[in-house]
């Protein structure tokens, strides 16, 4: 399986700081955001990265990580987005670099506490389709947000919603996501939302609708550092030592890089 981050954008929420870099290189805590994503990806055992970027501060990822090696990446190719056009628009750059084979995508401003180890096995056994990773969250309104039917061990996906006023449940589609080869086609036959942005969450529902989308919740806290509150409070998460130890031998080797 290959990964798949995607850190273009132009983080307006967090301007002024991204006048002058690319938010996924602004600091947590101790680290720059992108080692984040890098190091999940990498405790799940995937070497194989694409980093998906763009806007004038490019060429800084490249000045940052260089080849990967020092990281533990096996190999690190970059690819260049040109404007926006949300998510599943990035998506579409990974498909020769995916060559057929299944991908985890990763929202370069994600960052957990454990890993995502279990769940990238289920997928890998997985015949087809796709897997999305859920968290509860306090305010589900800034995220693509579930509706469950069912209750207990019967209870499954019904529907997904993007930024709902009106939440049907508080569990969050968190930036973390399986995908076979099929996902470049459906991300091809999407048409803009609203927003004017071909959105992961049609990319999620069309898999809900075929009958092949899984989900797992989240063990551990997780958050995205994309507005000045988040960021904040994926910093105070670090700083409080929330790392699982299990994980420590790459976080260890991400923070000699760093150092």
């Amino acid at each position: 399986m290959k990964g798949v981050i995607l850190a273009g954008g132009l983080g307006t929420r967090l301007r002024p700081l991204t006048l002058v870099t690319n938010k996924h290189l602004l600091p947590v805590y101790d680290k720059p955001m992108i080692y984040y994503p890098i190091e999940c990806l990498l405790n799940a055992g995937i070497t194989d990265i694409l980093i998906v970027t763009g806007g004038e501060h490019a060429g800084d990822f490249l000045k940052l990580l260089k080849n990967g090696k020092d990281l533990g990446i096996g190999h690190l190719e970059y690819a260049y987005q040109e404007g926006e056009g949300g998510i599943a628009e990035a998506l579409k750059l990974a498909q020769d670099f995916a060559d057929g084979e299944k991908i985890c995508v990763i929202l370069g401003d994600n960052i957990i506490e454990q890993n995502i180890r279990k769940a990238a096995g289920e997928f890998f056994t997985q015949r087809s389709g796709a897997k999305i990773l859920l968290k509860e969250v306090p305010d589900p309104q800034r995220f693509g947000v579930v509706r469950f039917e069912g209750e207990g061990d019967d209870r499954r996906v019904a529907e997904i919603i993007e930024k709902p006023a009106d939440p049907p449940s508080n569990c969050a589609v968190t930036g973390i996501y399986f995908y076979d080869a099929d996902v470049f086609e459906v991300c091809q036959g999407l048409k803009p939302s609203g927003r004017g942005e071909l959105e992961i969450t049609d990319v999620n529902n069309y898999y809900l609708q075929r009958g092949d989308l899984t989900h797992d919740i989240l063990d551990g806290w997780w958050t995205d550092a994309g507005t000045f509150e988040s960021l904040f409070r994926a910093s105070e998460y670090i700083a409080r030592g929330g790392a699982n130890h299990a994980d420590q031998p790459v976080k260890k080797q991400i923070a000699e890089a760093a150092s």
